[in-house]
């Protein structure tokens, strides 16, 4: 009888440590999950949509995003506007489906970030972008401004839409041959004021918008001096996502391995409960 109750007494605890480990189990993962997609976002946020929106959402050029969202499920409303942009305005489409270069898993991540301010949620630093040093530039002749200042606001401001080196992304190609006897004018318009309709937006103070006059004759100089490209690429910005074999390794991996020793010491219990007294 008293074997009979050590046996039961051995399986129950086994039954209950597993039942117990697995529910924590699924429990910190998830967790887990959510801090690398709040983690992934942040850092997408950050390649993609701080220079328009700022860098907490405060808005800029393009509207607040850290704020409480007057919809029932902001983020459908959310989800909708990144994927398809919205037409007539600076927003446009991101979604792969739409010719953007953001995957759903990574849209989705960018709006788990956003909402996470309307929540309260804790302000994520993503890493700060490797800046990619160029050579001198000498600047061309009759053209005002710095193109060597040019080179870094036009990495804070449009690299973003129209890629690193003016191939387009989103945005136009800028790296070509302009078709105008001053494209400097054409080009200092466009920034200044934007394009109505278009997803290019005003970028002058006079027009509400960050950068300045000299900001503006630098950023000219900078688009003019650049080589033009054969071919129009579309380079996405590395995201955080996670790998295939990621599951593994953090705290599920301690997990998997507490639950293999509890396995372990409740088959030894069962097999000393088994043996005759």
């Amino acid at each position: 009888m008293q074997n009979f109750s050590l046996r039961n007494s051995g399986l129950y605890f086994l039954v209950i440590m597993v039942f117990s480990l697995t529910w924590v189990s699924q429990a910190w993962a998830q967790e887990g999950d959510e801090e690398d997609q709040l983690q992934q976002g942040a850092q997408l946020y950050a390649d993609n949509c701080a220079g328009c929106h700022g860098s907490d959402g405060e808005g800029r050029v393009g509207a607040t995003l850290a704020k409480d969202w007057p919809s029932i499920r902001p983020d459908l409303l959310l989800k909708t506007t990144i994927e398809k942009g919205v037409a007539g305005t600076p927003m446009p489409a991101w979604s792969n489906e739409n010719g953007g270069p953001l995957s759903e898993e990574e849209i989705n991540a960018l709006i788990a970030y956003i909402l996470n301010w309307e929540t309260g949620g804790p302000r994520i630093i993503p890493p700060s972008p490797i800046v990619t040093s160029r050579p001198p530039i000498t600047p061309i002749p009759n053209i005002v401004g710095d193109p060597n200042q040019g080179d870094i606001l036009y990495s804070q401001n449009c690299a973003v839409c129209h890629g690193p080196n003016g191939e387009g992304r989103i945005g136009v190609t800028l790296a070509k041959v302009w078709p105008s006897i001053r494209a400097d004018l054409g080009i200092k318009t466009n920034i200044a004021n934007g394009v109505a309709g278009s997803p290019m937006p005003a970028w002058s103070q006079a027009n509400g918008g960050p950068l300045s006059e000299t900001d503006i004759n630098d950023l000219v100089a900078f688009i003019t001096s650049l080589p033009a490209v054969s071919t129009q690429t579309n380079p996405t910005p590395p995201s955080l996502a996670p790998t295939s074999d990621s599951w593994i390794t953090g705290w599920v991996g301690v997990i998997l391995l507490v639950v293999l020793f509890v396995l372990i010491v409740g088959i030894t219990i069962l097999a000393q409960s088994r043996r005759p007294q």
